[in-house]
């Protein structure tokens, strides 16, 4: 069973298109959690016709404390065996689901691929997301500089008892989910574009911040990591 998260605030805009991207890939067994941390804004009203139509789709109020408490919040909902981050505003394209699981039947533990990125019209504006921001495994190169993007990531629901809860003070739920999954030495990238990765001004994530904060949160996230006992066998 495959379990789609996705952490939703105001999703008015691009979040059906981003549904219907998703839900074509996906069994009938299969879920889809909408965490809204922001039930009163626009999202719920959005997708009210949807729900009513596709059981997969499961609404939830999300915590109101932030991007990373809310995808928290969605992935304690998750029942799957294997649970794939989602952005609202992006777009799957064909093919996503069969590749990433295929790399869990050789064995991963968290599948990265490659995206477009594009603007808010989907016009590709980097033909890689892997190449323009020099993606690569390792534990030390993603406490540097993170690889790990929730849009192009999914992981097996093994690795749930050490990635939850996200330690305090995290730059990113992603990353710590990517530096987990190091930790396993089964981390699998995919060479290939599975995304459209959306940039705009109305995006949650991706803002810019102070050196002294990047110095603080790369801090807070090797304590956590340096600490972090992972033993799957």
């Amino acid at each position: 069973m495959i379990s789609v998260v996705i952490a939703a605030y105001n999703g008015k805009q691009y979040i059906t298109q981003q549904l219907q991207s998703v839900l074509c890939q996906l069994g009938a067994d299969d879920e889809v959690i909408i965490s809204d941390d922001f039930p009163e804004g626009n999202t719920y009203p959005e997708i009210e016709e949807l729900l009513k139509a596709d059981k997969r789709l499961v609404y939830v109020e999300g915590p109101r404390k932030g991007v990373i408490k809310n995808f928290e919040n969605a992935i304690k909902h998750s029942k799957g065996d294997y649970i794939f981050l989602c952005d609202q505003d992006d777009v799957w394209l064909d093919g996503k689901v069969s590749a990433v699981m295929e790399e869990f039947n050789n064995g991963a533990l968290v599948v990265m691929h490659d995206a477009f990125v594009t603007d808010d019209e989907l016009n590709v504006t980097e033909n890689s997301f892997f190449a323009s921001n020099g993606c690569q495994r390792g534990i030390l190169k993603n406490i540097i500089k993170n690889s790990y993007i929730g849009s192009c990531m999914a992981f097996s629901a093994k690795l749930k008892p050490y990635i939850l809860p996200f330690p305090e003070n995290l730059p990113m739920h992603d990353q710590w989910i990517g530096l987990v999954g190091e930790k396993t030495g089964r981390v699998s990238f995919i060479n290939k574009q599975y995304n459209y990765y959306r940039r705009h001004e109305g995006a949650v994530t991706g803002g810019k911040t102070s050196f002294s904060q990047k110095v603080k949160w790369r801090i807070s996230i090797i304590k956590a990591i340096m600490g972090k006992q992972v033993d799957l066998k």
